[in-house]
Parts: C-alpha cells; sequence; structure tokens
C-alpha cells in the first residue's frame, strides 16, 4: 500500500502538451467571446467554474489519457473543489467527484470529425449533462449552425432547435439557464430571467467605458455649479468685544478711584471755625 501511494503521488499530470490548439486562429476569437462571456455571467456564483482549453483528465493513475474541451461549465462546486482545480491548473475528474455539466465544441476543419465521433461519445461515458456544438458558418463542418444535446440514460438526445423568422437559430440549455443562439455567424447568450443578452467582452468594455465617462462628465458639471456659486462672507462686528473679568480687575487695581474722607473734611471745618 506504502508503495502503491508513493508511486501515485509521484506522477505528473501535466498543464499542457506543449501544441499549439487546433485551427487556433479561426476558433480562438469564437472561444474568447464564449469564455469571457459566461464567465462575467457567473462571476457572483462561487459554486460555478467557467474554462476551456485546459486538460481533464479522467483515468486516475494514466496522465496520458485526457480530452481537452474548448469550453466547460462546472456547477455546485464546493470551495474545496475549487481550490482542487486550481492547485492542480487541471481537471482530475476522480479528485474533484463530478464531471463538467456543460462542454462545447465549436467546429473547425480538422476538429469536426472527431467532434461529432469520439468527443461525442467520450462525454456521454463520462457523464456529462449537456453537449453543444457551435458552427460558426452556419453548417459546413457539423451539418447545423448549433446543437445542444442532453444525456438521458447514458445516450445524448438533441434538444429543440428553433429557427426565428430572422435566421436567427437558438435552443435552451437547463444546465446554464441560457438560451444559446446561432446569429449570423455569431455566439449569443439570452438570459430569459432578466430577459436581456448576455454583453460579449468588447460590448461590455465599451458600456463601462461610456459610464465611466458620463461619471467624469457629471463631476465636472457639479463642480462648476459650485465655482459658479457667489460665496458667503460672514461680516465681522464692530462692536469690540468686552474684556474678560480678569482684565477688569487688573485694570482697576492700576488705576485706583481717589477717595475723600468725609472725617477730614469735618475736622478741618472745625478748625477754621
Amino acid at each position: 500500500m506504502a508503495t502503491q501511494t508513493a508511486t501515485q503521488t509521484a506522477i505528473i499530470y501535466p498543464e499542457s502538451d506543449g501544441q499549439p490548439m487546433p485551427d487556433g486562429e479561426y476558433q480562438f476569437p469564437i472561444h474568447a467571446n464564449a469564455f469571457t462571456t459566461l464567465r462575467a455571467h457567473f462571476e457572483e456564483s462561487p459554486d460555478v467554474r467557467v474554462n476551456g482549453n485546459t486538460f481533464l483528465y479522467y483515468v486516475d493513475g494514466n496522465p496520458n489519457i485526457f480530452v481537452s474541451p474548448d469550453c466547460y461549465v462546472a456547477t455546485g462546486l464546493s470551495l474545496e473543489q475549487q481550490e482542487n482545480i486550481n492547485r492542480n491548473n487541471t481537471y482530475r475528474l476522480w479528485e474533484v467527484g463530478k464531471p463538467p455539466a456543460f462542454v462545447m465544441e465549436i467546429a473547425s476543419e480538422s476538429t469536426k470529425s472527431n467532434d461529432l465521433t469520439g468527443k461525442r461519445d467520450l462525454y456521454a461515458e463520462l457523464g456529462i449533462a449537456e453537449y453543444w456544438r457551435y458552427d460558426e458558418t452556419g453548417g459546413d463542418f457539423y451539418g447545423d449552425p448549433l446543437v445542444g444535446e442532453r444525456l438521458v440514460d447514458g445516450e445524448y438526445e438533441r434538444l429543440p432547435l428553433r429557427e426565428d423568422e430572422d435566421g436567427r437559430v437558438w435552443a435552451r440549455s437547463a444546465a446554464l439557464n441560457l438560451d444559446l443562439y446561432w446569429d449570423n455567424g455569431e455566439l449569443r447568450f439570452w438570459d430569459p430571467v432578466a430577459e436581456r443578452w448576455l454583453l460579449k467582452h468588447r460590448e461590455e468594455r465599451a458600456g463601462r467605458l461610456a459610464a465611466e465617462e458620463r461619471a467624469d462628465q457629471e463631476q465636472a458639471g457639479r463642480l462648476a455649479e459650485q465655482a459658479a456659486r457667489p460665496s458667503r462672507r460672514i461680516p465681522h462686528s464692530r462692536t469690540p468685544s468686552p474684556a474678560p473679568p480678569t482684565a477688569r480687575r487688573i485694570t482697576a487695581a492700576r488705576n485706583p478711584r481717589p477717595k475723600i474722607s468725609w472725617l477730614l473734611c469735618c475736622r478741618s471745618s472745625v478748625s477754621a471755625a
């Protein structure tokens, strides 16, 4: 038992294989949009983790077997589970104790075949509740612009896909409680509870800069208004303040009033008589 534990401890699970992301120039903007949008949405949810293009190991003791989803969302994580992923910088399924609830793959020429077959079967085997595929081209790689599948009794079943009059295609993710849209080649997320679109990174940044500019303008207006107001001066009283009691006593001692002795005046009158 001690030898087995020492051997397991010595196993290293790499954070990267040193290889570039397949079709990285094509996939990266789409991945970055999905990753940053979802991470901002779940920022106030400490039990949710959004990540992607990181290694998910699923066989204890074998660092050569892993999968790297383009984007995943794990829900219902405890603080200990979050710290485990942070510490390892990888997702070790046997240590975390549960798979992600949502995985999305982004279509490209070199990945389309594996996304439709090998990865799909693997994600079902790992117990990932929802598997989504997004094709920016509208279906050249996957045959559909957007596909969401839900795991039912170990098999994936397609989620109902709707198409609006303007050509937008969408479906609802129960795992995220969001609607995912293919919108003329763009991946968008709709929050049905708040009834609003999730802002993409550039939209969120533009909104933040606009809010900061409005705040600066309002502050400048308040300062200008204060500067334009006439200053109110308190007039000084011309009546001198009375001297304090101590000062009056000192003045009286230095300048005593002259006293006339009534008895002396009487004596002088008698002598004259």
